[in-house]
């Protein structure tokens, strides 16, 4: 039995920063800590970080967190990082290079490579993804004295753990999606072996949440925590945001309303429709394997970004009236192109005809958006998954009550606010729910 006083941390490698949180058995944070990273290094399609960035900033984070909890109570780490992102190392685990962060898009020939011979419904698609930058190290030279192709949440993990040196490194269904891994079979496809990549490079793949070590002596002496501490395999930082907003149950949804529209919803199967770019991977709910299945829109804040400033926009918030149609057929977009729930590359956007009242134009556009993400969730019911029991919502949107009743009144369900929004916590909540064998 797990005892009352034990602590579970959550560790998020986001774009911008990494963040630790503590959590007890009720879910209650006891403690926070963030430090700032600096913005990885930009060159036209190529967008690299150095890997010690990311292990000093858990350092400091783990620091600052054990001088306001108390370290000795933690029973459990879990660690999320940014989907896609790619770094070689050698046997001792010591990175042989900078990382290909999530957005590096260098890989274009090598992700046509790719979509000759993988399924469509492989997230490894696409020249950002890890599997296309992998096979762009290969042909670049880079992986002949590697021997672990990692993400960041394996790497971190794997260091707190000591696991270094290792025939296989570890990761997780949600990570390894991008890197080719196929989540329903459980397997690496065999359609990999027709690539020329350096398969032993390749991670062991579990569960996330999986018990894959325990902190190694030097780490619990360097953090002043116990050598007991387990260390579950991570996830990406979308699924730790997802996990952390409360929703786990099938049917249950999450809208995230941030310079983009991203809908995503519980499902008990996957659903693959890549011509509508609707996508799933894996979510530990309740103990059990269920798909998240979702899409993102070109649509969102950004659009409202371009013709009002913030403090318009919070000016002219208490003059909306949501019960009352503005009847403006509106499709917001920043710029030409949609993915989803149309995948049109040069649809324009409709924001015609303009009224002279800018409190009227913008609930036009509220309500355009609110449109979009209800297209949205019938597009996703007629493919295959549940149509939303409820809505959680997060972003900067979620704090529009007006917004909120719009999207209600078209939805037709219930809206609720997110319990947290937070990654990190989300991983907590991953390093307490889930106490699996360890696979090594």
């Amino acid at each position: 039995m797990p005892s009352p006083h034990h602590l579970y941390v959550g560790i998020d490698l986001g774009t911008s920063g990494c963040r630790a949180i503590a959590i007890d058995e009720q879910h209650t944070i006891v403690g926070e800590t963030g430090v700032i990273l600096p913005a990885p290094q930009r060159t036209d399609t190529h967008v690299e970080q150095d890997p010690t960035l990311w292990w000093n900033a858990v350092c400091d984070c783990l620091n600052q967190l054990t001088a306001i909890i108390n370290p000795q109570q933690v029973a459990t780490i879990a660690v999320d990082g940014t989907s896609g992102t790619l770094l070689l190392t050698d046997e001792h685990g010591a990175p042989l290079g900078p990382a290909l962060m999530y957005n590096d898009a260098r890989a274009t020939t090598q992700a046509m490579a790719i979509a000759r011979i993988a399924p469509v419904n492989t997230a490894a698609q696409g020249s950002s993804s890890a599997l296309a930058k992998l096979l762009w190290l290969t042909e670049n030279g880079i992986t002949a004295t590697a021997q672990h192709a990692c993400h960041q949440a394996d790497w971190i993990a794997a260091t707190l753990s000591g696991h270094f040196p290792t025939k296989a490194i570890i990761s997780d269904y949600n990570n390894a999606l991008k890197l080719g891994f196929d989540a329903q079979q459980k397997i690496w496809p065999d359609w990999l072996n027709t690539l020329e990549l350096p398969v032993g490079l390749l991670p062991k793949v579990v569960t996330p949440g999986t018990v894959i070590g325990t902190l190694s002596k030097k780490m619990a002496k360097q953090f002043t925590l116990p050598e007991s501490t387990r260390i579950v395999a991570g996830t990406t930082d979308s699924t730790a945001s997802f996990l952390a907003t409360g929703a786990s149950n099938i049917g249950e949804a999450v809208t995230a309303l941030g310079s983009t529209l991203v809908v995503k919803v519980i499902s008990e199967h996957p659903v693959f429709a890549p011509e509508y770019g609707v996508y799933s991977q894996p979510l530990i709910s309740n103990g059990q394997i269920r798909w998240l299945v979702g899409g993102a829109s070109n649509s969102g804040g950004s659009v409202l970004k371009q013709y009002f400033t913030l403090k318009q926009l919070t000016e002219m918030t208490p003059q909306l009236q949501p019960d009352t149609p503005t009847g403006l057929d509106y499709y917001p977009l920043p710029a030409r192109g949609e993915r989803f729930p149309f995948n049109d590359p040069q649809l324009a956007a409709r924001l015609e005809p303009r009224p002279a009242d800018d409190v009227v134009f913008f609930q036009g556009m509220l309500e355009g958006i609110a449109h979009i993400e209800a297209k949205a969730y019938r597009l996703l019911t007629k493919l295959g998954a549940p149509y939303p029991l409820s809505v959680r919502t997060t972003g900067g949107g979620a704090q529009n009550a007006a917004w909120t009743t719009l999207r209600k009144n078209l939805l037709n369900t219930d809206i609720q606010p997110a319990q947290h929004t937070e990654a990190a916590f989300g991983a907590a909540l991953l390093a307490k729910i889930n106490r699996k064998k360890s696979p090594l």
